[in-house]
């Protein structure tokens, strides 16, 4: 077996890696998956998360929101709403929104506002979460 396999991650406007890994914690809808080489097969939805992954010893971090992974024994591929490394990341901006989305959670009226929020919410923590690592 492999000791790595092909990680691409991808947004409706840009590829952002093309990289070999030798793991990936990604944020599945129901909880974080761990991958490794010779993974089973399977399509997962995205959450709003932190995406890691390992190649030579080397940790590499992504603020990513929404989207579907694709894992194959020899190639993931991430189709993410958005990727951001952490240099990319305004710590500032995303304090504000993460300040913006509890109180529209606060001040939701509708299932739909809190559902939004709670979206806008998770994804301002995973980039501040992904922000610290620059």
């Amino acid at each position: 077996m492999a000791d790595t396999f092909q990680l691409e991650i991808v947004t409706p406007e840009k590829m952002v890696v093309k990289d070999s890994a030798e793991e990936l914690q990604i944020p599945g809808k129901n909880g974080y998956l761990g991958i490794l080489p010779g993974h089973a097969p399977l399509i997962t939805e995205l959450s709003a998360g932190e995406l890691s992954y390992r190649n030579g010893g080397q940790t590499h971090r992504f603020a990513v929101a929404w989207g579907f992974a694709e894992v194959l024994p020899d190639k993931v591929t991430v189709l993410a709403e958005t990727a951001e490394r952490a240099d990319e990341i305004d710590a500032n901006r995303a304090q504000s929104d993460k300040k913006r989305a509890e109180e529209h959670l606060a001040n939701g009226k509708t299932e739909d506002d809190f559902t939004k929020a709670e979206g806008e919410l998770k994804r301002a923590e995973a980039r501040l979460e992904v922000a610290q690592h620059k």
